[in-house]
């Protein structure tokens, strides 16, 4: 185990030792006193276990491949960003764009989530990333969608569960929310509809997770109902350039 205090640390030194570390094969991490420095976990890949005290900066686990890493404090824009694999747990909110391009591993969001989280969010085989977000997130949510599974458990119960524009252009994937949403705001392209048996123990396996990282009650949380939004097709403007 390694402790770094990051405070005053420049953000490119900070992830040069970073890397060093869990190239050595180092198993934990720990972090503190970090204040917005930039691309923490980027492009790494192997079991290393990073905590981190504090508010990372933007593109935090861009491109990562394996690491887990958990934020003790909230996060800034494009977390994960193109993850590729791994496990990303916030214990606060995070900003726009989380979730961008990825492609596999997970996310939990323990409190709300920006603009456009999940944009161009997409899966290969058994690569199917998934993000979990117990507050709300604002407008554009799954925009162009193109796979891999996100979950809404409004856990503050608030009247608007999503933002406006939810799953525009969506082409692929799917989407929980736990509640219901008012039609006006979903894209044209997005089919709503309650949740299944199977679809609840899909939501069941990640809900678990996330109650055990923030000390919810799984119950609690899955005694709702739960909808369900997928695309109407996988080519949703297909003939507008025809």
């Amino acid at each position: 185990m390694k402790t770094i205090d990051a405070q005053d640390m420049h953000y490119k030194h900070l992830n040069e030792i970073i890397k060093e570390l869990v190239r050595s094969g180092e198993d934990v991490i720990n972090l503190k006193n970090v204040n917005g420095q930039r691309y923490i976990g980027d492009n790494l890949n192997g079991h290393t276990k990073i905590n981190i005290e504090g508010t990372p900066g933007n593109d935090l686990a861009a491109f990562m491949d394996g690491l887990t890493i958990e934020v003790f404090g909230n996060g800034q824009d494009a977390i994960g960003n193109t993850m590729n694999d791994g496990n990303i747990i916030v214990h606060g909110h995070v900003g726009d764009v989380a979730g961008y391009g990825m492609r596999g591993g997970t996310m939990y969001i323990e409190n709300d989530a920006g603009y456009r989280v999940g944009i161009h969010m997409k899966q290969y085989k058994d690569k199917i990333p998934v993000l979990v977000i117990g507050g709300t997130p604002g407008d554009f949510f799954g925009e162009y969608m193109a796979g891999g599974c996100m979950i809404v458990l409004n856990l503050k119960n608030n009247k608007d569960i999503v933002g406006e524009y939810c799953g525009t252009g969506m082409h692929g994937g799917v989407i929980f929310l736990r509640g219901d949403v008012e039609d006006y705001k979903l894209g044209k392209e997005v089919i709503k509809e309650d949740a299944t048996d199977d679809d609840l123990k899909v939501i069941s396996k990640y809900v678990k997770n996330f109650s055990s990282y923030f000390d919810y009650d799984f119950d609690k949380i899955m005694n709702h109902k739960f909808i369900k939004l997928h695309p109407a097709g996988n080519r949703p403007y297909g003939k507008l350039y025809a």
